[in-house]
């Protein structure tokens, strides 16, 4: 490691002793809302903290083995220890590399909540079909995260299909594993519809967006123009027969945002304020982002989402992620929500792109 690394992870080890120190304390213990702050800061360092332990350790092991190769040993234990040091040499540059990323700046949005919004793209009935199927791997993927999903609006299909769904996911780290989700999504495969039994293709639209936070921007509530309707589509008797449904319009942007799928016309305003709010905050980022990361940016990164990024292949049984030029055989599991491997995937090709682009 550089001298200037080692600075970096020195700071970060001190600080994860003083935070032991502090949650030792008993004032700290009887205030939750402080317990919680430093409880929480000191898991994000506990992992960079536990790689430098481990670094140390296998640059202690291989000191002792390098003096041994410098020794009279005999030509068994020799050769023995030639292959402990290279088994050591490379396990040390894999934490290296471990550390390094782990130093990167972090994504400010990553442990941010999300709306996700989904929309059918070409493909009539079958591309809304594929919008729903989109939807029940995202809410499975969530649920086996141990995260809540909610449906905040939605448009179906004469066909039982989604022409357009708005959805919310709350956890921890929702934004860093869903953002890579961004994108057109294209699927290959016979319609229930087709007759002839012919293959076609219909596309839909991922849109990721973090939960904007009140600190996070500023609306003028002059700006904003609400309208209140009754709710359609599913909903039992509170259908079509109380005012519950919102629509709130930003004025200057033209930006709307509907919810009606809460009975509560309270509830329905505030998920609606919160789509609002993250769209906009969208489009700020995306400003800066323009502005900073032009020359720079990448697919991942910047949320190219008029360009296709993955392709569902029925026939072959293939999800095949262009962003990666990688196929992965096991479609159905995938839209089951076990999305792990392309998600892991996507995330270290984010991190190995942005250690290049600092080193560079």
């Amino acid at each position: 490691m550089t001298m200037d690394m080692f600075g970096k992870v020195d700071l970060i080890r001190k600080r994860y002793d003083e935070l032991n120190l502090l949650l030792a304390q008993p004032e700290v213990a009887t205030d939750h809302r402080r317990l919680q702050e430093l409880s929480k800061e000191k898991a994000a360092l506990e992992p960079i903290v536990s790689t430098y332990h481990e670094y140390l350790a296998v640059g202690k092991q291989l000191t002792d083995v390098e003096d041994l190769l410098e020794s009279d040993a005999e030509a068994d234990m020799l050769a023995l220890a030639k292959e402990e040091a290279d088994s050591l040499r490379q396990r040390r540059d894999e934490l290296v590399r471990h550390i390094e990323l782990s130093l990167l700046p972090k994504d400010p949005n990553d442990e941010k909540d999300v709306i996700v919004e989904i929309r059918a793209g070409a493909g009539g009935e079958e591309a809304s079909l594929f919008a729903a199927d989109l939807f029940r791997m995202y809410s499975r993927y969530a649920q086996a995260n141990g995260w809540e999903c909610d449906i905040i609006d939605s448009s179906q299909s004469a066909v039982g299909g989604f022409k357009e769904l708005i959805f919310e996911v709350k956890g921890a780290g929702a934004f860093s594993r869903l953002k890579h989700e961004r994108g057109v999504h294209r699927v290959q495969r016979v319609p229930t519809t087709e007759a002839s039994g012919r293959i076609h293709t219909s596309t839909a639209t991922i849109a990721v967006l973090p939960e904007a936070e009140d600190i996070d921007l500023t609306i003028n509530p002059d700006d904003l123009k609400m309208d209140f309707f009754h709710s359609g589509g599913a909903g039992g008797q509170n259908v079509n027969k109380v005012t519950t449904a919102v629509r709130i319009t930003h004025l200057p942007t033209g930006i709307v945002a509907t919810c009606q799928d809460e009975r509560s016309q309270l509830r329905n305003r505030t998920k609606a304020m919160a789509v609002l709010r993250a769209r906009l905050l969208d489009i700020e980022q995306q400003k800066q982002s323009a502005l900073i990361e032009r020359e720079r940016r990448t697919q991942v990164g910047g949320a190219q989402r008029a360009e296709k990024i993955r392709t569902y292949n029925f026939p072959q049984n293939r999800i095949t992620d262009h962003r990666l030029n990688e196929s992965f055989h096991n479609l159905q599991q995938i839209l089951d929500g076990n999305l792990g491997d392309v998600i892991n995937a996507l995330s270290n090709k984010e991190q190995v792109e942005r250690l290049e682009a600092t080193l560079a």
